[in-house]
């Protein structure tokens, strides 16, 4: 079975508005539903869990009715942290999957994830036994050590890939991967390929896109709305 965890239990402090950012609607629909949609019209994807803030579970129980998101088959409430809540997720998962069913974790406001990334993900995954989506970095990168005042230090941008999701590991793997970082007292990685990394495990990537962006600021919000009403000109390879 291939599962996706879909993380939508922030409380959305940077965008600023009454609601989390997950829960907001554009083009009359929660931001929430347009990302479970792309997991649910993907036909490699069997089912979806939802971990989100407890006070909201039955809210996007409701609106997964309301649009017919009929893969969502659990919605846990989350942690302090993303990590936690991620592991929320897992340890539900672990009751009712095996081992070496694949997990696909999703940011949940990250909406814009295509069929053609669920799929790289998926081959990646089949390939190497794990997949974390990312592109290069093409702008010119320097590291600072006084808060971004000034900097000497120039790093080559060929090296340098930014991470997106989805992650994708089998639930066996992400399981050994929290209980671990339990053990060894890591905290606050929400991202799984660095949870990963700090283990002494290889990050192989799969396909990322410019327009996989995370809502997190009102500039994003206005970016996906403009890129919900864009189409690629049909000349464009």
């Amino acid at each position: 079975m291939t599962v996706a965890l879909l993380t939508a239990a922030g409380s959305g402090t940077r965008m600023g508005q009454d609601i989390p950012k997950q829960f907001m609607h554009v083009e009359n629909k929660p931001i929430i539903i347009h990302t479970m949609e792309a997991f649910q019209s993907h036909p490699s994807i069997d089912a979806i869990i939802v971990v989100t803030i407890a006070s909201w579970i039955d809210v996007v129980k409701a609106y997964a009715k309301q649009f017919n998101i009929n893969k969502l088959r659990w919605v846990v409430p989350g942690g302090e942290t993303g990590q936690e809540s991620i592991f929320n997720g897992l340890k539900t998962l672990e009751t009712e999957l095996m081992p070496d069913d694949v997990v696909m974790i999703h940011d949940g406001n990250r909406c814009l994830v295509s069929s053609e990334i669920i799929s790289d993900s998926l081959a990646k995954f089949k390939k190497y036994g794990s997949a974390v989506a990312a592109i290069p970095c093409v702008e010119a990168v320097f590291r600072s050590s006084d808060n971004g005042n000034s900097s000497t230090i120039s790093i080559p941008r060929e090296q340098l890939f930014r991470t997106q999701t989805p992650h994708t590991y089998t639930l066996g793997k992400l399981l050994w991967a929290h209980e671990e970082a339990e053990k060894k007292g890591i905290k606050e990685t929400a991202a799984s390929c660095t949870l990963m990394q700090q283990l002494g495990e290889t990050v192989y990537f799969s396909k990322g896109s410019e327009e996989n962006i995370k809502i997190t600021t009102v500039d994003d919000l206005m970016i996906f709305k403009a890129l919900l009403n864009t189409k690629k000109d049909t000349w464009l390879k």
